[in-house]
């Protein structure tokens, strides 16, 4: 019996080791396919809830079924259905309690949830639920605390208990948080710890806060007043402190060795779980302040996981293990001594894994499996199996489960033994709950990594490519490499169990197609993925290390390379951190500058690049110093670049690289980049990029079949540096042409040609040898075929025997050995022009109005005009006027219409005239045939101004207008109009008379003319279309010297020469004259095309041509200055494109040399008003002047005051009616220059001629200032009971002038 009992033991452990061999990761079965239910996501263990928000207690699962929910609180069922404040949300186990319907404290408890379909359940953790708690300060009268200054205090918080604890902190009044130090600390339970007080420790509001993290509130305990007192001071306030104050230490306080607050005693033990933080603290009192320091006894604190906070009060470990149980030692230390204390600590631990939870586990039917949850704890824990929720012992037995302890065995599984396994570890400290199934499946692979993956890893580093798969019996995977045969196994590759390939070094012969293919006894699948390697980016020039002074710049340099399909990204830090915010510091990709730099740019600076798929990272230190005197700053063109390097090489493109040169004390602004094409200009050297002087480097584009050398000049305010020494020589190799030929265009130089022309390419644009053009044409009409010439060493091509004046398609390809270049665009061009073989017809004029006509015709064919149309001409010319007095007329005019019109209008034409016109057609060769001559006569219009304008005969009351008819009638003259009025001497108008005059007449004598110094003419013409423009004339009637106001006037106009002569047939009209005081106004009409019209005049006896002065410029009228005395003669001058400049007629001005009116300027109202003003202004003078004087002055009649001269009088200067100097050293001194007596008033003395006789009440009396500001108006019989010191207001001009007439 022992010897079988022996042998199934063996059996069993041989059994073991076989099910061990075939362990399996936990296998992620895809939903589509029968599985248990497994937890997903659920609420934690210990899980507080804000009362003021919806409890939701979470519980999601998933499965195949989908699974159902139940829920138990406090170990028994929980119907959800039954409580109208829970759901449960769709498709889910989640609970929602609706607080607006409940009190969330009736929902604290123990909840756990169960997800269970037809495959199992699973089970959630015991969700403990409790209602977060924020209480509010126990309200307390908190008595001022007086203390001796040197004694240790302790100020307790106290804070109320809270879920979770509150975080506890003291701030003042100003909500500012009170500064700490090793001498003030707040301990872990929230009190304030003094080890010894000062005076500048008393204040009335130390206040203690509590924040509760879960509801976001804090709380607030009643401020802690505290003085702090030497001992006399704590004596003399004794009394007033003794019924509200605690008083402590009434004896002198002297220096004194440590001792602790807190702990007390001489050791202490603490307990703490793994995994948490071990916090101890050791707070001692003494004078002056310890320090206080840690040591393990049993060992060596973790370096890395230990800190020392609150001024080394602290001693804080995180993430405590086992190792750290041990004896902890704290001493406190000062000048006089020092104390220990030794806290033990024991480790305790809940339950935690050892290699993880339970796996799920997959197996096929007839196939073995094992189910591990192995844990730890101290104490040791239990471990508990459940299946489906219940406990295993509880379920019936399966031959093909067997539990172990920790482990439970199957063997010879069937699709039956799924089910849901719990495995529940716990001890007195806490337990860890699992949930892994058993899921009997039969399935063929299938391969879950996406199809054609293309994975990307950096040469040299290690590649990954997954293969992940599923099936039951658990699938067997094989790579392949290219279609290859042989399964890749063996160095350089590595196969992982979970199917995964790893080539720990993936180099470019590595790159390709890889095929997965994942294989069981029921079938086979296969994946291809794609493996690409990338150049490693890396730091080709690094930042260095640099020493700046204050307030200048400094610039760091990041140079990079990378693959050309990597994007990177360039980030600065300063000390880890990101850059400030600061305007002074500004990125360039790969560079960073600073600018005036301060004592606070100093640290460490690191430039990172980043990939997707790599990345490199360097640093420089910044040390920035004072400032030293500098030697004189001397200016200077920069050192060439030196170090040039290419990098980043591709057929189109290369990176250059280089180092700056000393800028001489002068930064450099910009960088110029040249390049010579040794094989197509050797010697010649061009500007290729410029870039600014902060960067050093540059990208640079390049064309094929170029030899190309590189160098660098850097360019400052100075100037231009020398060239950099030439890169190494960068061929490119040649290419097909990128473009073609540019504007390419198509006209004719002869009727029956077509020459073709463009812009050839440049070597540089050729991209390689043997360059020549394909030209093609045809003509452009459906059906036509290209013809194709080749064309070397030219730029032009000419087509001859074509049609005239046809369009044609043009296109001209760029080709060299290496091929075409891109298709052409296609261009339009014609072939040369003839005249036009035919003229407009159907030509006609419709007259608009009378100067307006419409000439219409018909457009000439295109195909007849052979040319680009460019428009139409008219010819056309006045052959004579309808008048019968007006000469013919030949002038041709020409007037021409741009574009293919077949209408136009012909403006500017002479009213009642007859007109011949003829149209001709025109393109870029000349102008066809002309058409047939028509003719048209304008409608009659408004007549021309009057040819002249005189007035003769002038008398007192009566003058003769003289006038000639115009010369251009436009029609027929049906009488004339003449307005005439008035000017004053203030050229104001004067009311307008109007006479109609009949066709015939040509003079009329106004009578009973009212006399006016001038008088102004206007005459019109009329026809039966309406009135003409007006000439008009001014007359100037003047009085003879020396005669009275009855003499007769006389014209002022020279007796020997006509007041106006009649113009000729000219471009001017109405050209008249006005003699003024200043010069004569001369004025005309013109309407000629000359711009720069003018006037000239000469003295009428002048016997030279030669002598006419020439006036400015004007549009309508000038001015002529300065004649003096002397007739002339005058006329206005128009100078354009003729080669003689056109004249109006003459015009004679007389210009009198003594003005006739004379003016009386005693009648001028400026100078009345001139005059008034003198007489007030020395009126006012008097005033004041005998004011100034009888303000308490010195008389000759008053002997006997002058005997009785106050000390302190001062005499009045005679010369200027002015005091002389005085002092005013009292507010009541008598007034100087008087007499006053001691009662204020002012006495008559016995002389007469006392100012006071004067005043009509004796009221005289004086300013402070001495003037006086009583009123003359007359004696007073009262005048000794005036009350000196009363003032009566301001003084009356009126009674001053009085007075001023008594005296005179």
């Amino acid at each position: 019996m022992m010897m079988m009992m022996m042998e199934m033991r063996h059996l069993e452990a041989a059994l073991l080791v076989v099910i061990l061999g075939h362990l399996t990761s936990a296998l992620e079965v895809p939903l589509d396919l029968p599985q248990p239910p497994t937890i997903t996501h659920q609420s934690p263990k210990d899980y507080i809830v804000d009362p003021r928000e919806n409890i939701i207690i979470h519980c999601e699962a998933k499965g195949k079924p989908h699974p159902s929910f139940s829920w138990t609180r406090n170990g028994t069922h929980f119907d959800v259905e039954e409580d109208p404040s829970v759901t449960m949300r769709p498709h889910s186990g989640t609970l929602v309690v609706d607080i607006s319907r409940a009190r969330p404290d009736n929902y604290e408890g123990v909840f756990q949830c169960t997800a269970r379909n037809q495959h199992g359940s699973a089970v959630s953790n015991n969700i403990v639920v409790r209602q977060s708690k924020s209480p509010l300060w126990s309200k307390e009268k908190i008595s001022p605390i007086v203390v001796q200054e040197g004694v240790p205090l302790v100020l307790p918080c106290r804070p109320p208990a809270g879920l979770p604890p509150p975080i506890i902190f003291w701030m003042d009044s100003n909500f500012q948080k009170l500064p700490q130090s090793k001498r003030v600390s707040q301990s872990l339970n929230g009190d304030l710890y003094f080890s010894n007080v000062r005076r500048e420790d008393s204040r009335n509001d130390y206040t203690c806060y509590a924040r509760f993290t879960h509801t976001q509130t804090i709380q607030q305990k009643q401020p802690i007043t505290v003085k702090v007192l030497n001992l006399d001071a704590i004596n003399e306030t004794m009394a007033d402190y003794y019924n509200d104050t605690e008083l402590l230490n009434e004896a002198p306080v002297d220096n004194r060795k440590p001792t602790f607050l807190i702990p007390s005693g001489h050791s202490s033990s603490k307990m703490v779980l793994r995994g948490h933080v071990l916090e101890m603290e050791c707070i001692a009192e003494g004078l002056p302040t310890p320090e206080v320091s840690w040591i393990k006894v049993s060992g060596d604190l973790p370096g890395r996981r230990t800190s020392f906070l609150h001024f080394n009060k602290t001693l804080q470990i995180v993430n405590v293990s086992e190792s750290d149980a041990g004896d902890y030692r704290c001493t406190a230390r000062n000048q006089l001594g020092s104390v220990h204390h030794t806290i033990t600590v024991e480790v305790k631990a809940a339950p935690y894994w050892i290699s993880g939870p339970p796996k799920n586990l997959v197996l096929a039917p007839g196939e073995n499996g094992v189910l591990t949850c192995r844990a730890s704890g101290i104490p040791k824990p239990a471990i508990i199996w459940s299946m489906n929720g219940d406990r295993i012992e509880n379920v019936p037995t399966d031959i093909s489960r067997k539990v172990e302890d920790d482990t439970i065995i199957f063997t010879d599984v069937q699709v039956e033994s799924s089910a849901v396994y719990q495995c529940n570890i716990s001890n007195p400290y806490g337990y860890l709950l699992s949930n892994a199934f058993v899921n009997v499946l039969s399935e063929k692979p299938r391969v879950l990594t996406p199809a054609n993956k293309i994975y990307q890893v950096i040469e040299n580093r290690p590649a990954l490519m997954d293969c992940s798969s599923f099936g039951s019996p658990i699938p067997e995977i094989e790579w392949f490499k290219d279609s290859g045969a042989s399964i890749l196994n063996g160095d350089p590759y590595i196969l992982h169990d979970n199917g995964t390939l790893e080539i720990q070094v993936a180099q470019a012969q590595h790159k390709g197609k890889y095929i997965c293919v994942a294989r069981n006894s029921l079938g086979r699948q296969e994946n291809h993925v794609y493996l690409d390697t990338k150049e490693p980016t890396r730091i080709l020039k690094q930042p260095v290390d640099k020493v700046v002074q204050r307030g200048r710049s400094v610039v760091f340099e990041c140079i990079i390379k990378h693959d050309k399909d990597l994007l990177p990204t360039l980030t600065w830090l300063k000390d880890d951190e990101e850059l400030p915010d600061d305007e002074r510091f500004m990125v360039e990709f790969n560079h960073l500058s600073i600018t005036d730099l301060s004592e606070r740019d100093a640290g460490v600076y690191t430039c990172i690049v980043n990939t997707t798929l790599d990345h490199d990272s360097a640093t420089a230190e910044l040390t920035v110093v004072e400032p030293t005197p500098a030697p004189p700053v001397v200016h200077g063109r920069p050192d060439p670049p030196t170090d040039l390097e290419l990098t980043d090489e591709d057929k189109r493109s290369v990176q250059l690289t280089w180092i700056p040169g000393d800028e001489h004390s002068s930064p450099i602004q910009e960088f110029i980049i040249q390049y010579e094409d040794s094989l197509h200009h050797r010697g010649h050297w061009h500007d290729l990029a410029r870039v600014p002087g902060t960067k050093t480097t540059a990208h640079l584009k390049l064309s094929p079949y170029v030899h190309y050398t590189f160098r660098v000049l850097a360019r400052n305010a100075v100037g231009l540096s020398e060239p950099s020494s030439p890169s190494r020589m960068y061929k490119t190799d040649p290419a097909a042409p990128d473009q073609n030929p540019k504007n390419v265009r198509g006209s004719g130089t002869e009727k029956n040609n077509l020459v073709i022309t463009w812009e050839p390419l440049s070597g540089l644009q050729s991209n390689g040898p043997g360059l020549h053009y394909k030209v093609s044409w045809r003509q452009k009409r459906p059906g036509s075929d290209w013809i194709t010439e080749t064309v070397s060493n030219n730029s032009v091509f000419v087509v001859s025997g074509i049609p005239t004046f046809s369009p044609f398609e043009i296109k001209v390809q760029a080709i060299n050995v290496h091929g075409e270049g891109p298709e052409p665009a296609v261009a339009i061009g014609y072939s040369g022009e003839d005249l036009p073989a035919a003229a407009p017809v159907n030509v006609q004029a419709a007259v608009l109005n009378s100067t307006l006509a419409k000439v219409l015709w018909d457009p000439v064919p295109p195909h007849l005009i052979r040319g680009q149309i460019q428009g139409y001409k008219v010819y056309y010319w006045r052959t004579h006027s309808l008048h019968k007095h007006n000469p013919h007329h030949t002038e041709k005019h020409i007037i021409t219409f741009s574009g293919n019109h077949s209408q136009g209008l012909l403006p500017g034409l002479h009213p009642f005239s007859h007109y011949s016109f003829y149209v001709r057609v025109f393109n870029r060769k000349g102008e066809g045939p002309e058409s047939e001559k028509q003719e048209f006569k304008t409608l009659e219009g408004e007549p021309g101004p009057p040819a002249s304008l005189s007035v003769t005969n002038p008398s007192l009351d009566s003058l003769t207008i003289e006038w000639s008819p115009p010369h251009e009638h436009n029609g027929h003259i049906t009488g004339y109009n003449l307005k005439y009025q008035p000017v004053n001497n203030s050229n104001e108008l004067g009311p307008e008379e109007e006479l109609a005059l009949a066709a015939n007449e040509t003079s009329v004598t106004l009578q009973n003319l009212k006399y006016s110094p001038r008088y102004k003419f206007y005459l019109n013409a009329r026809t039966s279309v309406g009135v003409g423009p007006a000439i008009s004339q001014e007359v100037v009637i003047k009085q003879d010297e020396g005669a009275t106001q009855t003499s007769h006037p006389v014209a002022g106009f020279p007796p020997r020469h006509p007041i106006y002569k009649a113009q000729p047939a000219s471009p001017f009209a109405n050209v008249s004259s006005l003699v003024e005081e200043d010069g004569a106004l001369i004025s005309w009409e013109y309407w000629g095309p000359e711009k720069n019209v003018y006037v000239e005049y000469i003295a009428d006896n002048s016997e030279g041509e030669e002598e006419w002065q020439k006036s400015l410029n004007g549009s309508q009228n000038v001015k002529l200055k300065g004649l003096r005395g002397l007739s002339y003669r005058v006329r206005v001058v128009a100078k354009g494109h003729h080669e003689q400049p056109l004249h109006s007629e003459e015009l004679f001005v007389t210009v009198p040399a003594v003005t006739s009116r004379q003016v009386d300027i005693a009648t001028q109202g400026w100078f009345i008003g001139l005059m008034c003003a003198i007489a007030l202004l020395i009126l006012i003078l008097l005033i004041i002047c005998f004011i100034q004087r009888n303000k308490g002055g010195k008389y000759p009649v008053k002997e006997k005051e002058d005997a009785h001269t106050d000390p302190e009088f001062q005499p009045m200067k005679d010369d200027d009616c002015t005091f002389v100097e005085y002092s005013d050293n009292e507010d009541h001194k008598p007034l100087k220059g008087s007499r006053t007596p001691s009662n204020g008033t002012v006495k008559r003395d016995d002389s007469d001629d006392s100012l006071v006789d004067y005043g009509e009440g004796g009221d005289g009396q004086f300013n402070e200032d001495g003037s006086f500001i009583g009123q003359y108006s007359g004696k007073s019989s009262s005048r000794d009971n005036a009350e000196g010191h009363e003032s009566s207001g301001a003084p009356s001009p009126i009674n001053a002038m009085n007075s001023l007439n008594s005296f005179v």
